[in-house]
């Protein structure tokens, strides 16, 4: 590598090399993706190509340059799953902790705080991967879960977000099964008029 050049990470990469903490169901859920896509999208995908490179002009061949499109973006997110599923370190919230460090809010934990107007919260710390906002699933390195980490109850922490700082208090820390949304074929995938996913 030449002095003073940064290699750029690429599209399909994470910019930052973090550890990927993931839950069982997380995982679950990124390799049921990645098993459709290789199994069953791409396949769809690749036979509608052939088929439009069949039907003469490809540089007018609108199915064809679509199609292409599409094997690039499925390609990519393959590429992507892979890394992410061969880089994953599954932290399971059910797994018997110790005393103490049942105690503190880590990975997979469920925490229960309220904020200076006394307004109570929910949430579960879990991967980059697996945050849900509707299920009040937040990532381990967002500035909640950050301000939230190795907290235990009665705990006050200061939660530095683009808006302000705001003072939380920590009310309950309890690891127990964190629900994952799984995996779902996207309606209208090229996939979607073969059998389902098993």
């Amino acid at each position: 590598m030449r002095k003073g050049f940064t290699r750029r990470p690429q599209p399909d990469e994470p910019a930052t090399q973090v550890k990927n903490y993931i839950t069982p169901g997380g995982l679950q859920r990124l390799k049921d993706e990645h098993r459709f896509l290789l199994t069953r999208d791409r396949p769809a995908v690749a036979e509608v190509v052939a088929w439009a490179a069949g039907n003469g002009d490809r540089s007018e061949n609108a199915d064809y340059q679509y199609g292409k499109r599409r094997l690039r973006q499925i390609d990519g997110r393959i590429r992507f799953l892979t890394k992410r599923i061969e880089a994953a370190e599954v932290v399971d919230p059910e797994a018997p902790r110790s005393r103490q460090a049942e105690a503190r809010a880590f990975f997979g934990a469920t925490v229960r705080y309220a904020n200076a107007a006394g307004a109570e919260r929910v949430v579960s710390i879990v991967g980059t991967d697996e945050v849900d906002l509707n299920r009040n699933h937040i990532s381990w390195v967002s500035p909640l879960g950050r301000a939230l980490m190795k907290s235990t109850a009665g705990d006050s922490v200061v939660l530095h977000a683009p808006g302000g700082s705001e003072y939380l208090t920590v009310l309950e820390v309890c690891y127990e099964r964190i629900s994952v949304e799984p995996f779902r074929e996207p309606p209208g995938s090229a996939a979607s008029a073969k059998e389902p996913l098993r």
